[in-house]
């Protein structure tokens, strides 16, 4: 599937939905993103080094100190689940399944993809999906 695109080009509706062009686009913008976390990740990492007051005398540096290292793992785990569905993403567009919806199988459409290029759902579906799960937390 190499096709070559510019850093400016922008997929348009005039052509052909997930055209070569199209699937090149958002291969890149998910391959840049993929790397922007973990460069993100890389630099959290090195410079979260040094241990934070978890041993010091001062019961408030020590709880600050817990409560910074557990705001840092729940960052750490959204971005891994994030790197996950970026991979997945990129599978799909492999197996020319990317940019359809995962239940119903239509285009998910331009727009929403250059907004999250990690969609599965259109947006009728994730609204439906969203509703059902407000019914069951309300429920």
């Amino acid at each position: 599937m190499s096709v070559k695109i510019s850093k400016k080009y922008k997929p348009s509706t005039k052509e052909k939905y997930m055209c070569p062009k199209h699937k090149e686009f958002f291969k890149q913008k998910l391959l840049d993103w993929k790397s922007e976390i973990i460069k993100s990740n890389n630099k959290a990492l090195y410079f979260n080094d040094t241990d934070h007051n978890i041993s010091s005398p001062d019961i408030v540096d020590q709880a600050s100190s817990v409560t910074e290292k557990s705001v840092e793992m729940r960052t750490a785990n959204r971005q891994r689940k994030l790197i996950n569905k970026i991979e997945s993403a990129l599978r799909r567009i492999q197996d020319n399944t990317y940019g359809f919806c995962d239940e119903t199988g239509e285009p998910i459409g331009l727009k929403r993809l250059i907004a999250r290029p990690i969609a599965t759902l259109s947006i009728e579906a994730q609204e439906k999906h969203e509703k059902k799960e407000k019914i069951f937390a309300d429920g």
